[in-house]
């Protein structure tokens, strides 16, 4: 295997990239000058050096301190800690953010369970999501807020979570229809996903 197809091959295990656009990214840094490679290089080296992870939410957040553990929604004592918004990615929880309504805690959980697989607990931060609601309610959380994605694949994993901590003592809810049948949360824009929230069903 060449480097040209030892680079595609890498290029295509990124979410939502074929063979071809793959290829095309190569041919494309062969095209640029050695500075543009170098910054990329230099940049993707950073990402391990300079990006952590919450111990608590699981999102992925600048390091600012060689102590830090927390993320600044995590370590913010305004945040309501009554509820927590379960999300597949980061993303989703940077959307969300954008949109401004919601002022509680979030939990990343890092993929959804596609319907009929056979081990769900190994496609989803399921030990963590367990620690985490744990430690919640401990600390006065009343609501999960399932925030997955309008389709067939986020609706199984809400109802994976909702059946495996149904006997807790919380609220579980689910964003409301605002988001169409389908719909990925990345992509929808802040009004939509301010109007899904305030009204998510109980």
């Amino acid at each position: 295997m060449n480097s040209i197809e030892k680079l595609s091959e890498i290029f295509s295990r990124l979410p939502g990239i074929g063979p071809r656009q793959a290829k095309r990214f190569v041919y494309f840094l062969l095209s640029r000058n050695g500075d543009y490679s170098g910054e990329l290089v230099k940049a993707i080296q950073s990402l391990k050096k300079e990006i952590i992870q919450c111990q608590a939410c699981m999102r992925f957040f600048p390091l600012e301190s060689s102590r830090q553990s927390l993320c600044s929604i995590c370590s913010d004592e305004s945040r309501e800690t009554s509820m927590l918004m379960v999300v597949p990615r980061d993303v989703d929880c940077e959307s969300l953010e954008r949109a401004g309504s919601y002022k509680g805690l979030y939990f990343i959980l890092g993929g959804v369970i596609p319907i009929l697989e056979k081990e769900p607990e190994k496609r989803i931060r399921d030990k963590e999501l367990a620690t985490r609601i744990k430690k919640g309610v401990k600390d006065g959380l009343k609501e999960i807020i399932l925030a997955m994605n309008a389709n067939l694949d986020g609706e199984n994993t809400a109802e994976f979570i909702k059946q495996k901590y149904k006997d807790l003592p919380v609220i579980f809810s689910t964003l409301g229809r605002g988001l169409s049948t389908g719909s990925e949360l990345e992509y929808a824009d802040p009004e939509t996903l301010k109007n899904a929230f305030l009204h998510r069903t109980k």
